[in-house]
Parts: C-alpha cells; sequence; structure tokens
C-alpha cells in the first residue's frame, strides 16, 4: 500500500510557479509600456501591494488544496512551510527574470533607470552635486548583495502574508 500523503514541497512549488509567472507577466506588462526603468514611491507602493494580496491568495489557495488532499487537515507549520515556500520559488524566479530582462531583453536598462532617477532628483531641487555622488553609487551595484536582499524580503513578505491564512486555514486531526 503507497502512502499518497501531500506534500508541503510540491504545492509550495505550484504556487511558487504560479506566484513567478505573474510576476514576469505584470514586468513585462511594465516593459512593454517602457515604464520598466521608472522607480517611484507610488510605482513600489503598488507593486508591494499587488505583492502582498497575490502572496495572501496564493498562501490560502495552497493551504485549501494541501488541507483538501490531506483529508482536511494541515497543521499551522505545514501552512506556513507552503506560503513561505511559494514566495522563495517567485523569489528565485523573478531574480532570473530581473536578470535576462536586464541583460539580455534590454541592456540598456540600469543607463536608462539612472538617467531617469538624475532627471527626478534634479526636477525634486537636489543640488547636482550630490545627485553626481548618488548616481555614482548606483553605477556599480552588488549583485549579491541585490539578490540577498530581494530573496530576504520576499521570505518577509511570504512569512507576514501567510501568517494569518496559516493560523485562521489550520485544523488538526484528532488525538484518539
Amino acid at each position: 500500500m503507497e502512502n499518497n500523503k501531500p506534500t508541503t514541497g510540491k504545492v509550495a512549488l505550484k504556487y511558487g510557479i504560479i506566484l513567478g509567472l505573474i510576476g514576469i507577466a505584470f514586468n513585462l506588462m511594465l516593459y512593454f509600456q517602457d515604464l520598466h526603468y521608472q522607480i517611484d514611491m507610488s510605482r513600489i507602493f503598488l507593486a508591494l501591494g499587488l505583492g502582498v494580496v497575490l502572496t495572501i491568495i496564493a498562501s490560502i489557495l495552497g493551504i485549501l488544496e494541501f488541507r483538501k488532499a490531506n483529508n482536511g487537515f494541515i497543521s499551522f507549520p505545514e501552512g506556513l512551510k507552503i506560503g513561505v515556500g511559494a514566495t522563495l520559488i517567485s523569489g528565485l524566479i523573478g531574480i532570473i527574470f530581473g536578470f535576462v530582462l536586464a541583460h539580455v531583453i534590454d541592456p540598456d536598462m540600469t543607463d536608462k533607470a539612472i538617467e531617469y532617477s538624475t532627471n527626478m532628483m534634479l526636477e525634486s531641487g537636489m543640488d547636482p552635486e550630490m545627485v553626481e555622488k548618488q548616481i555614482e553609487s548606483q553605477k556599480d551595484p552588488n549583485y549579491v548583495l541585490q539578490i540577498a536582499g530581494g530573496l530576504i524580503f520576499n521570505l518577509f513578505i511570504g512569512f507576514v502574508g501567510t501568517l494569518i491564512p496559516a493560523l485562521a486555514l489550520k485544523k488538526s486531526e484528532p488525538q484518539y
């Protein structure tokens, strides 16, 4: 008799891939509108809010799928693993796509972003000397630090976005 117990890893992988593909679609939409290099606070908050909402939805769907396949039961740690695992997978997909976007699809993206940032800072009234210092610090990015920071941020969003669904949807097996 084989054991058909579902695994949190498979569910997290499925929903991580779905989240990653949604992120790619969102970034391609920005790319086709030539907005992918324009970073401002409203766009950051919009992307962050959308990411949190999508993480919560993916967590809920993943937890419900796992619970259904597990005879209606799921523990809090299992729910948390699904949500955080999904955001880890989607974060890795996003990093890979970001690299492809910046180095293959649009190799001039960094230059466009620097030019856009320069114009924004000058229009806001910053001293041109300060703008030049800011731009110099952006020209030679530390990719390892960016990747690590992105993954840690993604995991944090996954943890926070999964806490409530994992608590609300947990259902323990009876102890008899």
